[in-house]
């Protein structure tokens, strides 16, 4: 019947309606069919490969003028989520501590060395799923994309080194997470400092929307280093912006200035994740001694938890200096009221970071000598073979030192 009506044109009319989407296709069909008379959407069904349902749909639109919703939604099985309302939290929680940031920060994507199958043996080996239960590979696979992560293996953010000790300490960083995490006692913050950034009419490599002159050379002595607290507690970023140096005195009094701001009188545990930076390394003698007296001062216990050396992008901290690098790039930062500005713009998690200006200037090259040291090392906790990377410092043990030390 078709190739009666339409001969050699047939195959057009067939390709045009099937380009054709939802209701406009169904009621072009539906007209064809009311041409045809009887039998008409047995054919056209059959011509254009529909269902005689798609016609009669498209014949009552076409009669009563109100459109048909498609709710595919609606459609099908339920969401993995609905079934398993804990799942998601579940993959989060064994990839989000093997996870890093792009160290070039093109991307606010988080990239983990874990594949879909270690993720499926660890959801059931770590939280007690079945195998028969979890869903497939490929649903994973989506799900875990859809938190954020991408699985491929990204050679340009691969450690340049990998030291003897670093798998144990990222066994121990996920213990220091499950005993830690979740106790109301308990705060959990991830620091760092981001790299110096240059006062000055500088492109930096960015691109603007808005025509921006800058200068050729990059020369200048004047900068600004951002310091950042990631409370892994509640995502809240605090960031302190210092023309100084950052030395082990700045990182412990920008501390102790969130922990009176925060949490004061409130909680009586603060679990530090940071990399062994020169400053505030577990060797770093002037660090510990401060770190051993805000424990004394406001009686808390401290967990120093290391990342290896040469993985520091795995450090969480990281990803907020990822998408403030994003924020203010194509900008000229020229002067520190720019920055200060952008940097309080800027958001994470959907919240502003609180932000402010140290106006303290800190002397490098402060120590404590060795036989001092010596005496404070009696108050930390070491963990055996991973002792740099782990130290657990309370308050008790640090006061009865402290004060020897006095005597002394």
């Amino acid at each position: 019947m078709i190739n009666e009506l339409f001969g050699k044109c047939k195959y057009i009319l067939v390709e045009s309606i099937n380009n054709l989407k939802g209701s406009d296709k169904r009621k072009a069909l539906a007209q064809i069919a009311k041409e045809i008379g009887k039998g008409g959407q047995s054919i056209v069904a059959s011509q254009f490969k529909v269902s005689r349902d798609t016609i009669r749909k498209g014949t009552y639109e076409l009669e009563s003028g109100f459109k048909i919703v498609d709710a595919h939604n609606a459609k099908g099985r339920k969401k993995i989520e609905e079934k398993m309302p804990k799942l998601m939290d579940d993959i989060k929680d064994i990839v989000d501590s093997q996870s890093q940031t792009d160290p070039n920060f093109k991307t606010t994507r988080l990239f983990t060395r874990l594949t879909v199958k270690e993720i499926r043996k660890q959801l059931i080996l770590q939280k007690g799923y079945t195998d028969e239960e979890l869903p497939s590979n490929q649903t994973l696979n989506n799900k875990v994309n859809q938190l954020g992560y991408t699985l491929k293996k990204v050679q340009k953010v691969k450690p340049i080194k990998k030291i003897p000790e670093t798998d144990k300490i990222f066994e121990n960083i996920k213990k220091v997470r499950k005993n830690y995490g979740g106790k109301e006692n308990t705060v959990i913050i991830s620091i760092d400092a981001k790299d110096r950034v240059k006062i000055g009419d500088f492109s930096r490599g960015g691109k603007s929307r808005n025509k921006v002159k800058a200068v050729d050379h990059d020369f200048s002595s004047n900068y600004v280093t951002p310091f950042g607290i990631l409370d892994l507690n509640n995502n809240n970023v605090a960031i302190t912006l210092t023309q100084s140096k950052v030395t082990a005195d700045f990182i412990v009094d920008t501390i102790e200035d969130y922990w009176i701001n925060n949490y004061l009188n409130m909680k009586n545990t603060l679990v530090i994740h940071s990399d062994n930076g020169p400053e505030n390394n577990s060797r770093r003698t002037q660090f510990i001694k401060r770190i051993m007296e805000f424990a004394v001062k406001y009686d808390i216990t401290i967990v120093l938890a290391y990342y290896p050396p040469y993985h520091s992008k795995y450090n969480p901290i990281e990803r907020v200096w990822g998408s403030l690098e994003k924020h203010w790039n194509g900008s000229t930062l020229d002067s520190l009221d720019v920055i200060y500005k952008f940097t309080q713009n800027m958001t994470w998690k959907g919240n502003q970071p609180s932000v402010r200006v140290a106006e303290n200037s800190y002397d490098t090259g402060v120590t404590v000598g060795k036989d001092i040291m010596n005496i404070y090392e009696t108050a930390l906790y070491r963990a055996k073979e991973i002792g740099k990377w782990f130290v657990i410092i309370e308050p008790i043990k640090c006061n009865e030192v402290l004060n020897m030390v006095i005597k002394v």
